[in-house]
């Protein structure tokens, strides 16, 4: 079954990227771009740091994707530092502008992971709010919001998480996208979880491909995803040698979303951290080409 959606060309990819710091970090992100743009991606999306802490330099990446690339983006608007008037200015000014896809956040604070949330006296309070702010303003907008497969690291339990993911949804929502995560059986109990509730729009897998063991690891521990045992075994060892380790992720990530694709997932959000060649690779697994390629390979079965 999963083998014939391939050949079908069913698959989707959505790629994520943040702004850039630095003129070689601009450098490096519109070369992945320019890499993964011709894979025709369902949209690209570009974060927004804590506390706003990116915000120009994430409006500057939109505005560059919609005047220099065909790419759909999708902006990330949080609710931190900010009030309902000085959000919804800024959805009103990414709408001028041709955007019409937002990934609703309630954000983190500034000082890192833990630091306690505290809503904006005159902001929105969480997604759940935002969502509703974004239709109100335009109820053609698409809203993408989060979903945890593991529940997220402040919530009490999957029942509190599950409730605001439905009620994200019943605001307006139209897609959740998912934390990243490496065991897919959580994934699919997840997806049951949720189904189970009455949501039904669809859940994307977050998918991260690990360029760097030890960051990943640090990042999973701080909000909340778990790494199984036997995924630290593949990169033990390998700190020092590049090359192989550039390997084994690669087959990680391949075997995870291809086992995906046998349990009827075909649309994946992939963690890009701005760098392309991983992800071309594992698109390329997947099916994905090039448009060109691709219409060549329709032509001549």
């Amino acid at each position: 079954m999963s083998q014939k959606r391939l050949r079908q060309g069913g698959i989707s990819a959505s790629f994520e990227f943040f702004p850039p710091k630095s003129a070689a970090m601009e450098e490096s992100l519109w070369a992945s771009i320019q890499r993964l743009a011709p894979l025709g991606p369902s949209f690209v999306s570009v974060t927004y740091g804590a506390g706003g802490s990116t915000r120009e330099r994430t409006h500057q990446t939109i505005a560059r994707i919609l005047s220099e690339t065909a790419l759909k983006p999708a902006a990330h608007l949080t609710c931190v530092d900010a009030s309902r008037e000085e959000v919804d200015d800024v959805v009103r000014q990414y709408r001028s502008t041709g955007v019409r896809h937002f990934v609703a956040l309630r954000g983190d604070m500034p000082g890192g992971a833990g630091a306690p949330y505290r809503a904006h006296p005159q902001g929105y309070r969480n997604a759940v709010d935002l969502t509703a702010g974004l239709k109100a303003i335009d109820p053609d907008f698409e809203i993408s919001v989060s979903a945890y497969p593991e529940k997220h690291p402040e919530s009490p339990d999957f029942a509190t998480d599950i409730d605001l993911l439905k009620r994200k949804v019943d605001n307006g929502a139209t897609r959740a996208i998912t934390q990243f995560f490496f065991d897919n059986d959580t994934y699919e109990r997840f997806v049951e979880r949720v189904r189970k509730a009455g949501v039904y729009v669809p859940i994307v897998p977050g998918i991260v491909p690990i360029h760097d063991f030890t960051k990943v690891a640090r990042f999973s521990a701080a909000t909340g995803a778990s790494v199984p045992t036997w995924l630290a075994e593949r990169f033990a060892g390998l700190e020092d040698d590049p090359q192989t380790r550039a390997h084994v992720a690669a087959a990680v990530c391949a075997e995870q979303v291809l086992d995906l694709v046998e349990r009827g997932i075909c649309d994946f959000h992939f963690y890009t951290m701005n760098r392309a060649d991983l992800v071309y690779s594992i698109c390329h697994i997947l099916g994905l080409r090039p448009r060109d390629e691709a219409k060549q390979q329709s032509a001549a079965a």
